[in-house]
């Protein structure tokens, strides 16, 4: 085996960020993405979320695209909630996502970052660009220009958090 360490923090929303993540759903979606995320060799270092998206802080293998990973879990945990689970409701995701690499040096602040999520939303202490996807991105105007701002300002957010 190779060796590898790779630490992304990747977000995505539900469909129109419609509040679908119920406690109940919550529960089952997240044992079911740590689960499915295990069989892809993929280490997930935290899920969490709200009632409209997640986060996650996930390192995975090299042999894995970062797209084929997300459409994957997207496309099966959706089809999971929908017709495997108990809760056979429709729920479905919005087709884009937001990925941010980071150093061993952030791993432990992302993973505070995601375990906090409800906490952070109700204290109104979110990082707006942590909570970002593509799509949100192309509503705002320059894509590269905004994705390039963002970059620099997770560094400066990731080395100066403290939790």
């Amino acid at each position: 085996m190779s060796f590898w360490r790779t630490y992304y923090h990747i977000t995505w929303a539900v469909k129109k960020r419609l509040p679908l993540i119920t406690a109940d759903i919550e529960t089952q979606l997240f044992q079911y993405i740590k689960k499915k995320s295990d069989s892809y060799g993929c280490i997930l270092h935290a899920i969490n979320g709200i009632e409209n998206h997640i986060h996650l802080v996930v390192s995975i293998p090299p042999k894995i695209s970062i797209s084929d990973f997300v459409g994957k879990i997207k496309g099966s945990s959706a089809h999971y909630i929908n017709h495997d689970s108990e809760l056979k409701t429709q729920f479905v995701w919005q087709r884009s996502y937001g990925v941010l690499s980071m150093g061993q040096k952030q791993l432990q602040i992302a993973i505070d970052y995601v375990v906090n999520q409800k906490e952070h939303h109700k204290k109104g202490t979110i990082i707006n660009r942590l909570e970002t996807d593509e799509e949100e991105i192309r509503k705002g105007g320059n894509i590269v220009r905004q994705i390039t701002n963002e970059i620099h300002e997770v560094n400066k957010s990731y080395n100066h958090l403290k939790f």
